[in-house]
């Protein structure tokens, strides 16, 4: 049996779709699938690529035509071709042009945007899902956004993300020592610095809770076009936030905090719940895409864009410790139903297999 050939294209490259990939490809390789990824430079350097086995070719972001050749040339030996997003999956699609090979699409997340955009990326959308073979949603939702843009076949997908490790003795003091939060409640949010994560509702919440006292510290980790104007709000309105930009170590700190905070306007299986849940951290997060669904009764669920549900939320579990310990262990119960990396990487084989095997001709 020859050995089966796989791409995986990454664009920006999102945390989620990332690590995704990043644990795609070394559960593929240790199952004896010969895997090349083509993403940016910058994202090889965050995740790693080749310390799970795989080719990294280096192909920028952009649509221009040395980049779609140079992705058309790593795919052209592909059994399969694996675009991860809506940006991925349109420059794929092009790259594959007049090949016959088939890809494979996962929509991670949804785009949000309104007027001429918005039309613009609902076409990419129609294009990207109608050149695939099989597109995999990652939320019931995307399924069926997936199949009203026309897919041949749209089926549900839920992305593992890789299990924290172990916290070693001390590392919950350091973590909150470094935040500046030794002696006074820390919450923790985690995101893009962009307008859907629900930066300014949460910020207006911080302005409720601010007479408390111990005041809390809400830490927000990520980056975005909105960092320079939050963090005058942040300066102007003397609120207890800081900005700490992107880090390399989200689940050290997130694990040392006492609450979670998830104020965005859409999630499919975000990334901050599934680390909260996982390392006993409760939660408080908006009711919004599949978030309902992933958490379950595991977490305080909100309103989006209500400012005053979201800090009564998070006060009253900072002054319910009973509360708090019952949402730890809700967390880690429902953890335990979600789908294990194995358990993804065995159902993107089987689809693999499948589109093989359609490919070869009878016997």
């Amino acid at each position: 049996m020859t050995q089966l050939r796989t791409v995986q294209v990454l664009g920006g490259g999102s945390a989620g779709s990332s690590a995704h990939v990043r644990s795609l490809a070394a559960g593929l390789v240790a199952r004896g699938v010969r895997v090349t990824v083509c993403a940016p430079v910058a994202l090889d350097r965050a995740y790693d690529f080749g310390g799970a086995g795989a080719l990294h070719v280096p192909v920028a972001r952009r649509g221009d035509p040395a980049s779609v050749a140079a992705l058309r040339a790593a795919c052209a030996g592909a059994d399969v071709v694996h675009a991860h997003g809506l940006h991925a999956a349109v420059r794929t699609a092009l790259a594959l042009g007049g090949l016959r090979v088939p890809l494979v699409v996962t929509w991670h997340t949804r785009t949000e945007a309104e007027g001429p955009r918005g039309r613009l990326l609902r076409m990419l959308e129609r294009r990207a899902v109608r050149a695939a073979s099989v597109v995999l949603g990652a939320t019931s939702e995307l399924v069926d956004g997936a199949r009203a843009r026309g897919a041949r076949d749209a089926r549900l997908a839920p992305v593992a993300w890789p299990e924290p490790r172990p916290r070693a003795a001390g590392e919950e003091n350091k973590s909150r020592a470094e935040l500046g939060a030794v002696e006074r409640p820390l919450l923790m949010a985690v995101g893009s610095l962009v307008p859907d994560q629900g930066y300014d509702t949460l910020l207006d919440a911080v302005a409720g809770w601010r007479d408390l006292d111990p005041l809390p510290l809400l830490t927000i980790a990520g980056e975005g076009r909105e960092r320079a104007r939050l963090q005058r709000r942040i300066e102007n309105e003397d609120l207890p936030v800081q900005l700490i930009g992107r880090r390399d170590d989200i689940s050290e700190l997130l694990a040392s905090a006492d609450v979670a905070v998830l104020a965005s306007r859409w999630e499919a299986r975000s990334v901050l719940a599934q680390e909260a849940l996982r390392l006993g951290v409760p939660l408080v997060a908006t009711a919004v895409g599949a978030t309902p669904e992933l958490v379950g009764d595991a977490a305080e669920l909100v309103p989006y864009g209500d400012a005053p549900a979201l800090a009564d939320a998070v006060t009253g579990l900072l002054a319910d410790p009973v509360r708090r310990a019952r949402l730890v262990a809700a967390g880690r119960a429902q953890a335990a139903t979600w789908p294990t990396e194995d358990e993804t990487i065995a159902q993107v084989l089987c689809v693999y297999d499948e589109l093989t095997e359609r490919g070869r001709p009878p016997r």
